[in-house]
């Protein structure tokens, strides 16, 4: 049995019910953990809530600067995509929230920490597969696993018996489920789970339609250095503040919008309707500078090795030697990757206007049709006819 337990707290029904619950059956402090990762909720409420509910030791920590800095911009510098389309906006931010959960636990002698992630999903996976990289003996508690309750209603139920206030709009059972970051916004389930059924337009709040974004096209220029995007039109800003601002412009011209479905690591398939708006220019501007900062084959290299990356991102192993490995790598090719790139964002298109940079392997010299330079065409039907051999004795 827990001494002391460390619960990951937003503050809502789900993990206010958790609270209680984890109080009545280990009959033991509950420490609350809530981080500020650019969700955009309100979050003065939590701690009156957790003290209402008898929690003396209450962390509500502002991650967001770590967050873009240490997981987002990384995993950017593979220019990473899930099955091609998901630019994996939960997945990254579980490994943070793990880690800082397991050192607050270590700061109040926690011997356990606990999770609202339900049976079903990735988030189960990933919270947990962090937490025992963090430190393998801590003790896991997952009540969607462990409890009784089966539905909303009955934790709607358990809460009023608790006196544990339940708002009036949370009556009843939620449309669809959501999750935000400042990376992004996810939202699945219950009305959305029909793939052939168009998600309504409330379902989004972080970008505006094709129809209702701006009529007039907007201009930027993105500054990057070591692969890292370091300003926006010559304004410098911290890497939390450009990823917000990238949002708000990309948000108001209808960037950044999916609607997949995916192959989750426990097998099944699901269906999940995304906004990463900021993400979404990003990762064009980047492959528009890496397009004339990287040679050939490391461009190549990184692109083969992505997939795996992405999928071991996916799979909640940010921790894992493997991803450190290809991190490594991939961080290595970045140091050429300075410059600007100039784009234009209109109803829902990211268009590359130009990009520059000082170590820029575009020579004119060479690929000019109006300069000889270093190039002699007649090379070139020597390498045609070696790579025709192959092609010439087919049988």
């Amino acid at each position: 049995m827990p001494t002391k337990i460390v619960l990951a707290y937003s503050g809502g029904l789900d993990t206010s019910v958790i609270l209680k619950w984890l109080q009545n059956k280990y009959e033991c402090p509950v420490v609350t953990f809530t981080a500020d990762i650019g969700q955009g909720d309100e979050l003065s409420p939590i701690e009156d809530k957790a003290k209402n509910l008898g929690v003396e030791e209450i962390f509500i920590e502002d991650l967001q600067e770590e967050f873009v800095r240490d997981y987002v911009f990384p995993m950017f510098r593979a220019n990473t995509l899930y099955e091609g389309m998901y630019l994996l906006g939960t997945a990254i931010a579980r490994p943070l929230i793990a880690k800082r959960q397991i050192e607050i636990a270590k700061i109040v002698g926690a011997d356990a920490v606990a999770h609202g992630a339900t049976g079903k999903g990735n988030d189960q996976v990933r919270f947990e597969l962090g937490y025992y990289a963090n430190n393998p003996k801590i003790e896991i508690i997952a009540p969607w696993r462990d409890w009784e309750f089966e539905s909303r209603n009955d934790l709607i139920e358990y809460a009023e018996k608790n006196q544990i206030m339940v708002p009036k709009d949370k009556m009843g059972e939620p449309p669809f489920s959501t999750d935000a970051n400042l990376l992004h916004t996810s939202s699945e389930g219950k009305l959305l789970e029909d793939p052939w059924v168009e998600p309504p337009e409330y379902v989004f709040s972080r970008t505006k339609s094709i129809e209702e974004a701006s009529d007039k096209a907007e201009i930027i220029t993105i500054e990057f250095q070591n692969g890292d995007p370091v300003s926006i039109n010559e304004k410098n800003m911290k890497p939390h503040e450009i990823l917000t601002k990238l949002n708000s412009v990309a948000g108001n011209h209808g960037v950044g919008r999916i609607d997949i479905v995916e192959n989750r690591f426990i097998g099944m398939k699901s269906r999940g309707i995304y906004e990463t708006p900021g993400g979404t220019i990003l990762l064009q501007a980047r492959r528009a500078i890496e397009s004339i900062t990287l040679d050939k084959g490391e461009a190549h290299l990184k692109d083969e090795i992505m997939p795996k990356y992405a999928e071991v991102i996916y799979n909640g192993f940010w921790f894992s030697s493997e991803r450190i490995a290809m991190q490594k790598l991939i961080d290595s090719m970045q140091n050429k990757v300075n410059g600007h790139v100039k784009i234009k964002i209109f109803k829902g298109n990211i268009i590359i206007l130009g990009r520059k940079s000082p170590n820029t392997l575009y020579d004119t010299r060479i690929v000019s049709f109006d300069e000889k330079g270093d190039y002699n065409q007649k090379d070139a039907e020597g390498f045609i006819k070696i790579n025709s051999i192959r092609l010439k004795n087919k049988k």
